[in-house]
């Protein structure tokens, strides 16, 4: 069984993101093995609450208001279209319905119309996520209050790296956002996006930031990239896709409980790419054919591949699938994965 560690160094990430690929694919289907059903994937839906003219300067994203980018600015959605999406992705098969919101943070007025978004899925039997940016401590028990399940904030990528993408908030602001989520009793989500021009070193930075979390975050969202015109990473150079499975593979073997989950940027993946990053741990994927602003496979492309692989949606609620013990590789064994 794989021993959960939380004091990872950066070399022994680097050394097993630089194991050979097989030998690296290997040791994390071990270790998915151990805590899942490797044929099951959680399905989340994602729909943008509030679109653009967000204050944040993130050089990713089109929704800031710092780019030059042909996107239709929205104030927050009316509760009725919410519901109505909700139950469109719990008729398509989702389990966990995720909203998201282009704040900095959000007010306490703001506050309060989330709350009732958030009662209004529950009462579907949708587990609930929300996205709104920087939270203070009492609003993040509000959310756990209302019955919040997940709050997503991702790091986006390495300490070092993440002053060349933003600088309206610092790394710490977000390393505080989830010590209050998971103070308040609230599952935590929360990843990075590859393809930003990072160092493999920098993403390794990332995922012991992740790792080395006081507890391992229940959903690992990896993110690749999305180019869009007239934001200021568009143009970067692409990341190589094995260099993607490598980073999806070594987040399995570092948190070996947590859902990894497959987000942007996968209308840019093969069908191919995608089984590897299921093969490598992946075991989450968003669903509908749009993710905030940027396109998402169509569901019935998903639920092609999913016939194709033998793969089906996981029951809602579920944490870990059935755990299967597989031998040891010793090449990993002394980075802590016996």
């Amino acid at each position: 069984m794989s021993r959960i560690r939380n004091d990872w160094s950066v070399e022994e990430i680097e050394s097993l993101l630089g194991l050979p690929f097989n030998d690296l694919i290997f040791a994390a289907q071990r270790a998915h093995r151990e805590h899942f059903d490797p044929n099951q994937v959680q399905v989340s839906t994602l729909l943008s609450i509030k679109t653009g003219a967000c204050p944040e300067d993130c050089g990713y994203c089109p929704q800031s208001a710092h780019h030059d980018v042909e996107l239709e600015r929205e104030r927050l959605l009316p509760l009725e279209e919410v519901r109505t999406a909700a139950r469109s992705a719990r008729e398509q098969g989702a389990t966990r319905f995720c909203m998201g919101a282009a704040w900095r943070n959000p007010t306490d007025r703001n506050l309060e119309r989330v709350i009732e978004m958030v009662q209004v899925v529950r009462e579907m039997g949708l587990e609930t996520c929300m996205t709104l940016g920087m939270l203070t401590h009492e609003q993040a028990v509000r959310l756990a209050d209302a019955g919040l399940d997940y709050y997503n904030h991702n790091l986006d990528t390495s300490p070092e790296f993440y002053g060349e993408i933003i600088s309206t908030r610092t790394y710490g602001d977000r390393l505080e956002t989830l010590d209050h989520v998971r103070a308040a009793g609230m599952s935590v989500c929360t990843g990075g996006i590859l393809g930003m021009g990072e160092s493999r070193r920098d993403r390794a930075r990332l995922l012991q930031q992740l790792a080395n979390l006081p507890r391992h975050p229940e959903s690992v969202p990896i993110n690749q990239l999305v180019q869009v015109e007239g934001t200021p990473l568009f143009g970067v150079d692409a990341l190589d896709p094995f260099e993607f499975v490598r980073t999806v593979a070594t987040a399995r073997i570092l948190m070996p409980k947590s859902h990894v989950r497959l987000s942007a940027g996968r209308t840019q993946m093969t069908d191919e790419m995608q089984a590897l990053c299921f093969l490598a741990g992946a075991n989450s994927v968003f669903y509908g054919e749009q993710l905030l602003t940027t396109p998402n496979p169509e569901m019935a492309r998903d639920q092609t591949l999913f016939t194709r692989l033998g793969i089906e949606p996981e029951p809602a609620g579920n944490d870990a699938g059935n755990p299967v013990t597989t031998a040891g590789d010793t090449r990993v064994e002394h980075l802590g994965q016996a």
